[in-house]
């Protein structure tokens, strides 16, 4: 279909590259297979993509609704080619598909409308449909604005003058950076989170905020951290109780 950028989480088979099995069946296609990468986490899997859409046959109940794949690989196509912005789908394991966690992580999540008694596909089965209406929809695209098509694995288009989505390493550190702030300022108990921190993830991600934006989010979750270290020991505030020469806190990773 035209994709080669092939990104693994912790595989069972971990000599995947020269299994046989694997080798018959990619179909001429060994070079997706030689030049697929590893990863520990999914977060690690998704450096620097700006559009992550998850895939489930159901929703949940604080990630995004499942919207029909083609709607999914049109949106998809329209962020690739006016952001020009790396896009993934996201697929779970064969046998439990994606985590709760894991779909939170996405900006959106599509399903195929499969027949609901019979509503469970293989995991090749729903990574060549994807991957199909992906295509359909890429080149429909190109096919209106009469633009050659890409070389195999890199449907990206130029670059637009607008500031891109962050990547969703950097969206995964601003979560993280305002957990701190929300725990330092006693919103959020750590103990018994509930369903808040879900429910921010919902929220910010469907907004897609640009890099600029991430930095003004963490850039209020450091100044909800700094009174707690300038309370912890700092005998460099003011008479009037603002701190005078005190440097910013340094950014969490």
């Amino acid at each position: 279909m035209g994709f080669a950028q092939l990104h693994l989480v912790q595989p069972r088979e971990t000599q995947f590259r020269i299994a046989p099995q694997a080798l018959a069946l990619a179909a001429g296609a060994r070079d997706v297979l030689e030049r697929a990468l590893v990863f520990d986490s999914l977060t690690e899997a998704l450096q620097g993509v700006q559009l992550a859409i998850a895939t489930s046959g159901y929703g949940r109940q604080f990630g995004p609704q499942p919207l029909e794949i083609r709607g999914a690989a049109q949106s998809a196509a329209e962020v690739v080619h006016r952001e020009g912005a790396h896009v993934a789908f996201v697929f779970g394991p064969e046998r439990t598909g994606l985590s709760n966690l894991d779909v939170q992580r996405c900006h959106l999540c599509c399903s195929i409308p499969s027949d609901p008694q019979r509503g469970s596909l293989n995991l090749a089965q729903a990574v060549q449909v994807v991957a199909y209406e992906s295509r359909r929809e890429l080149l429909a695209y190109l096919q209106q604005t009469d633009q050659p098509l890409p070389r195999r694995g890199c449907f990206n288009a130029q670059s637009s003058p607008q500031e891109p989505a962050a990547s969703i390493e950097q969206t995964e550190a601003m979560f993280g950076h305002l957990e701190q702030g929300l725990v330092a300022i006693g919103y959020l108990d750590p103990d018994q989170p509930k369903h808040l921190l879900a429910r921010l993830r919902q929220l910010l991600l469907r907004a897609r905020p640009t890099t600029t934006e991430v930095d003004i989010l963490r850039g209020i979750a450091s100044a909800m951290v700094l009174p707690r270290r300038l309370r912890a020991g700092s005998k460099s505030a003011s008479p009037s109780g603002r701190a005078s020469d005190c440097a910013p806190p340094e950014t969490p990773d």
